[in-house]
């Protein structure tokens, strides 16, 4: 036979043999919503029609109906999601916790293997200039950029944004970048509190704003899925959906997560739409972690998972390779101990049981309590015994020998906290992880302080302040309460009544910066000076990173003849935030004081650059000309800076 005819049918075995043919890997698409319980999902069993855009989505996917959170926090499961670790063992425990730079990590490992990286996120927690330290390791683009509210702005152009914006940028992005494989993650807030669902949902849903941010959300991954389809994408990606965690609306009196380990706020819905549809409209019961979530993307993407991983891939379970097994799920929170002091929750599930590590366990039989509303630990003691040593073992066995990070959030970032409606982060040096009160006879004051926190956020500084006078009248060893109380007086400008309760907070908790900062500050308004300098150094010592810290001791300084040192804390602030409108004006201020124009001309120009209606930056400025002699520049800017001084003044 000729050879033409030999390579003709040869040529077309290899463009259509599945074994021979060279594919792409599959795009990998991971979507997180945050705060989102699985029981308002249609597709697993809610009646109340919030999801028809995901449960179209499920009906093409493999859905895992039993699925858990290994922690109720944004920064911490989303740790576990994209290292296939445990909580134990990344040790992200709290927002501000850094990413271990030696953690396995999805962006990471997919670059490595050819695809694009980029991520979206929806609010300041996962912001890697924010809460989220490290999580931008691997991605080449990372869309965040958060910045605390002004008062005359909105929350979703300052501390988060709504999903719509979230999902339009990672469109343009994917757009962009069809040319390889992808990895696109997409963290969409909105169910998060404060519930203020957008229109027409919050009309919609005005008794139940929590749903109106849930059918949001939905409308959301429906344009999300429409593009991918009419861009070609759908079919060949896959598209992995999941929550972080849920949200308690009260059930065992807790409003928010964060606090208890319970369905609510540890149950979450999973789906994988696989690549070509495979194994479409499947239904998995088996108990299954989000920390198997990485191990699952790197089997599609034909990756081995890295040794460090704890996580199993779910393929042999979706292709019935696997038998079905009792798989525990661990859970942890250690936002009690971090927050407040109280005692540290960890959780196992297995068997038909829930059993929880408390200072008074519990026990629940799932299969006929599902609401885990009576507790068996004291008429079943053997079995709380035998399962409080499987919870220990399995901790042992999982845990990282790494020391924990000793973490304090600069100003900034414990303020992006609060207007989450989030405790400030506290010194790690406080205490055993066991001990401490049970979280159970304190959550009422826990729900308090949220909502205090969000209510200062929204202006609402008398209902705030009334509200924490009854939580530190009822507890008095509460730090967070007294920060917030004295934060709210300082939002109103009554710096003297925020001094009780701040030196309280810095009393309570002597390495805790945030403390004396917020005392420094109220004693600097105050005209305290010499009071204020130690707080600040306070503040610094444990905050070494944060220029507004630096920033305020350098105006005490320089107001206390100490002019050398706070010119030092200046420039060290410039070097940690180059773009410090405060500080260049300060520096440059002194630079002219000390006649020394020259060195003054460099930061009030980047002041003016930053803030160009300031009119103190061009009055120094005229000072610096003067002084150099070129008095045309100075008395332009001169009559600059007095025409804007009029212009404030109105």
């Amino acid at each position: 036979m000729p050879l033409r005819r030999w390579c003709r049918p040869l040529l077309l075995f290899l463009l259509v043999s599945p074994a021979l043919a060279v594919t792409r890997k599959a795009n990998i698409i991971l979507v997180t919503l945050d705060t989102t319980r699985a029981d308002r999902m249609g597709f697993l069993g809610s009646q109340r029609g919030l999801t028809p855009n995901l449960d179209g989505l499920a009906a093409k996917s493999v859905v895992f109906t039993h699925a858990y959170s290994q922690v109720p926090l944004t920064t911490s499961s989303h740790a576990t999601i994209l290292s296939g670790t445990y909580p134990q063992f990344h040790k992200v425990d709290y927002p501000g916790v850094a990413l271990p730079v030696d953690l396995p990590y999805a962006p990471e490992i997919l670059h490595k293997l050819g695809y694009r990286t980029a991520a979206f996120v929806g609010s300041t927690m996962m912001d890697p200039k924010g809460s989220a330290p490290g999580f931008d390791r691997g991605f080449q683009e990372y869309d965040a950029g958060f910045h605390l509210k002004n008062p005359d702005e909105d929350r979703y152009r300052s501390v988060e944004r709504r999903g719509a914006e979230v999902v339009g940028h990672a469109l343009a992005w994917i757009r962009k970048n069809t040319g390889a494989p992808f990895f696109v993650w997409i963290h969409l807030y909105d169910p998060h509190a404060p519930y203020d669902p957008p229109e027409p949902f919050a009309r919609r849903f005005r008794s139940e704003p929590y749903d109106g941010e849930i059918a949001y959300v939905d409308s959301v991954v429906g344009t999300l899925l429409a593009q991918l389809h009419a861009a070609r994408l759908y079919d060949e990606s896959l598209i992995a959906v999941m929550a972080d965690h849920g949200e308690a609306l009260g059930e065992h009196g807790e409003r928010g997560h964060g606090i208890f380990l319970y369905d609510p706020t540890i149950r979450v819905p999973l789906l994988f739409k696989m690549p070509a549809q495979r194994a479409a409209g499947q239904r998995i019961d088996d108990r299954v972690e989000l920390v198997d979530v990485l191990p699952t993307m790197l089997e599609v993407a034909g990756a081995a998972k890295s040794k460090a991983m704890q996580g199993h891939s779910l393929i042999a379970l979706i292709n019935r390779r696997a038998e079905t097994e009792d798989r525990p799920a661990y859970s942890e929170t250690d936002y009690p101990r971090r927050a407040y002091g109280w005692s540290s929750l960890r959780a196992l599930r297995t068997g038909k049981y829930l059993f929880v590590e408390a200072p008074r366990q519990e026990l629940y039989d799932e299969t006929s309590d599902t609401a885990a509303e009576r507790n068996l630990a004291s008429t079943s003691p053997a079995v709380s015994g035998t399962l409080a040593e499987q919870l220990t073992k399995f901790r042992e066995q999982t845990r990282s020998l790494a020391p924990s990070p000793e973490t304090n959030l600069d100003p900034e970032q414990q303020a992006k906290l609060h207007a989450l409606g989030y405790v400030g982060l506290r010194a790690s040096k406080i205490g055993p992880k066991a001990g401490g009160a049970d979280p159970k006879d304190k959550i009422s004051l826990a729900n308090d302080i949220t909502d205090a926190n969000l209510w200062i956020e929204d202006g609402r500084y008398q209902e705030a302040i009334a509200k924490l006078e009854e939580v530190v009248a009822k507890d008095p060893t509460i730090v967070d309460a007294y920060d917030a109380l004295g934060g709210a007086w300082i939002r109103l400008g009554k710096y003297q009544n925020a001094l009780p309760a701040l030196r309280k907070s810095a009393e309570l908790q002597p390495d805790y910066a945030w403390a004396h900062y917020q005392l420094g500050l109220a004693l600097e308004k105050t005209n305290d000076l010499h009071a204020a300098a130690p707080e600040l150094e306070a503040a610094m010592a444990g905050s070494p990173l944060s220029a507004e810290v630096r920033f305020l001791l350098a105006s005490v300084y320089a107001r206390t003849n100490r002019v050398e040192e706070a010119k030092k804390l200046l420039q060290k602030a410039l070097e940690l935030k180059p773009k410090y409108f405060e500080a260049d004006l300060l520096l440059g201020f002194i630079f002219v004081m000390q006649k020394d124009p020259a060195s003054a001309l460099g930061c009030l120009q980047q002041a003016i650059d930053l803030n160009p209606n300031s009119s103190k930056a061009h009055q120094y400025m005229a000072e610096a000309y003067a002084e150099l002699g070129d008095q045309q520049t100075a008395s332009r800017e001169r009559a600059l800076a007095t025409q804007l001084r009029q212009q404030e003044s109105h």
